[in-house]
């Protein structure tokens, strides 16, 4: 029912006129194709310009039944609203079936943070006699001190260290450059495993530039940098959820503690959205009672 079709198309629009990353637009065509397997399943023979709004909610009720979390039906119902607006725009499709779809009512979720004992209890768990330990050292460091997604982290280049002026230059979503300080702290440890550790690695063509290397001599995947911080928390003790954007939202907490612009902390993290921010910056009551005693005429 040309579905492959149109999934193609909206692939292609997704990179070049959005400029979104390979894991966005995988997400985005996995949400679609979560419909189209729903169809399958139900026997129902119908087109994408011949859905109706009945047919999604069909959907809907289907996935809520399998115990899909709202969170979850959320992000799939906004990755099939998508595929619409690019079949109303390509004029595909008449109408958008999925104008009055509503979405699960989501509460707000603040993010586990790590204070800086519990960073310090990781980096503790690291064993440094080995050549992983002081690659793993530099990235937890790093990810710290600047706030990286885990994407970002294993596509850093060395090329684009500038350690004299004490900043990096990564590559974020829709492959957009940004600037961002980084710490003593983080630059002494990645400049021990250049010098001590990286170079004992094979080092695989098209690999030179990149920073941080697995046992093969090639670029870390997402998995394996996940894997590798929830053992570290294990063995630190740590009972909270951790994950690489676990260090994001710390970085970004402690900044806002500290007394950092909301702006500068957008633009660090790379958000398009001041909102997007807003989300990340944890604050804990102790930080808001201060903030009411020093500033509160009443107080």
């Amino acid at each position: 029912m040309n579905w492959e079709i149109h999934l193609n198309g909206y692939k292609s629009f997704l990179v070049l006129e959005k400029s979104m990353s390979e894991n966005t637009v995988g997400a985005y065509l996995h949400d679609v194709r979560r419909l189209i397997k729903y169809f399958e399943f139900k026997k129902i023979i119908v087109s994408p310009k011949e859905i109706e709004l009945n047919h999604l909610q069909g959907f809907l009720k289907y996935i809520n039944e399998r115990n899909i979390s709202a969170r979850s039906q959320a992000r799939i119902i906004s990755g099939i609203k998508g595929f619409y607006k690019y079949l109303l725009l390509e004029n595909i499709a008449a109408i958008d079936p999925t104008a009055l779809l509503e979405s699960p009512r989501l509460g707000r979720k603040l993010p586990d943070t790590l204070n800086i004992g519990e960073i310090n209890k990781i980096l503790e768990a690291i064993d440094l006699t080995s050549l992983e330990g002081q690659r793993n050292k530099a990235m937890i460091e790093t990810m710290y001190s600047c706030g990286l997604r885990v994407s970002e982290l294993i596509n850093l280049k060395i090329s684009n260290l500038y350690f004299n002026d004490s900043f990096v230059k990564v590559i974020g979503k829709g492959d957009k450059e940004r600037i961002i300080p980084i710490g003593r702290a983080a630059m002494k440890q990645i400049n021990i495993y250049k010098d001590e550790a990286r170079f004992h690695f094979k080092i695989q063509k098209n690999y030179d530039d990149i920073l941080f290397l697995n046992n093969r001599g090639a670029k870390l995947s997402r998995v394996m940098v996940s894997n590798i911080i929830k053992q570290l928390a294990i063995k630190a003790g740590i009972k909270k959820h951790i994950s690489p954007h676990t260090f994001r939202h710390s970085f970004a907490t402690v900044l806002l503690e500290g007394g950092a612009d909301l702006r500068a902390i957008q633009e660090m993290l790379g958000h398009e959205s001041i909102a997007t921010t807003e989300i990340y910056t944890h604050l804990d009551r102790s930080y808001l009672q201060l903030a009411i005693r020093q500033f509160h005429p009443r107080s």
